[in-house]
């Protein structure tokens, strides 16, 4: 299958996002009212610790991974939220296994942890514009596996993930990168390798395509996001971990009612105790 904005899904029917897409579609469905719902599911899947969560997100330059972020943050409560960029391996992470360094990053329970851009540079933007320098070349499918396997081993521990790819065409690719010369406050955006990634786009997208098929499972699917519409692709995530939310935290934990009833006795009438 190749990156066409009109597939929603790689294989089986429970990652299909048909139903999302059409709340998303509706002009009466805001990206603002569906993220301002999830904090009370976040808090509720904080205050239980029994799962973690880990969103992924992909997609070329310019297709809205940085805002997409934003907007989500406003809605769930930083006490268990975080987000972690991924650039190219520098340093140390250069010197180790190329999943090195998403270990220490990884969403302890009760927390939702967003990759930006994720361990996957290292099939995609690596495989074009190697940092590391190998004795030998490097096996793709071998790291494919090696991906799978680590994402295995994360949902047999407790961690769901949600992968998004966020697809951009090109006419609205090249689009916001004129809007971002145009502006003052995004040019600081612009870095040489921006314009070595455009004229690349193809190659990537390639690469792109062959990753997506060999990764997603059923324990950790690709949801392909259509992009050119930023309110569109906003509400498709956001209700995305809406629904996930939902499955994983459906009420609060549950209360000790002797402790409670300690706490009505020591407090007197405020607390809906004796006086």
């Amino acid at each position: 299958m190749t990156l066409d904005p009109e597939h929603w899904r790689w294989s089986q029917d429970r990652h299909d996002l048909t139903e999302l897409s059409a709340q998303a579609s509706d002009p009466g469905v805001k990206a603002a009212d569906v993220i301002k719902g999830l904090r009370d599911k976040h808090r509720c899947f904080h205050a239980r610790r029994e799962h973690a969560l880990l969103l992924v997100v992909q997609g070329v330059d310019a297709s809205g991974k940085n805002s997409l972020l934003r907007h989500l943050a406003r809605g769930l409560d930083p006490a268990g939220f975080r987000v972690w960029p991924f650039g190219p391996p520098a340093g140390a992470e250069v010197e180790h296994d190329f999943l090195w360094r998403a270990w220490p990053l990884l969403p302890a329970p009760g927390e939702v942890v967003a990759f930006n851009r994720s361990y996957y540079e290292a099939v995609l933007a690596e495989r074009l514009w190697p940092v590391r320098s190998p004795r030998v070349e490097p096996d793709w499918a071998e790291r494919h596996r090696a991906i799978n396997a680590f994402e295995r081993h994360l949902v047999h521990s407790g961690t769901t993930i949600i992968k998004c790819w966020l697809h951009l065409s090109e006419e609205e690719h090249r689009a916001r990168l004129v809007e971002r010369l145009k502006d003052p406050r995004k040019q600081w955006k612009f870095d040489a390798s921006d314009l070595r990634n455009f004229r690349q786009r193809r190659d990537y997208l390639t690469l792109a395509d062959e990753t997506l098929r060999a990764t997603h499972t059923d324990r950790a699917p690709w949801y392909l996001i259509p992009a050119d519409d930023r309110g569109r692709a906003r509400t498709l995530v956001a209700a995305l971990l809406d629904r996930t939310l939902d499955a994983l935290a459906p009420s609060w934990p549950e209360h000790d009612e002797a402790l409670l009833a300690e706490f009505r006795r020591e407090l007197g009438p405020a607390g809906g105790g004796q006086a």
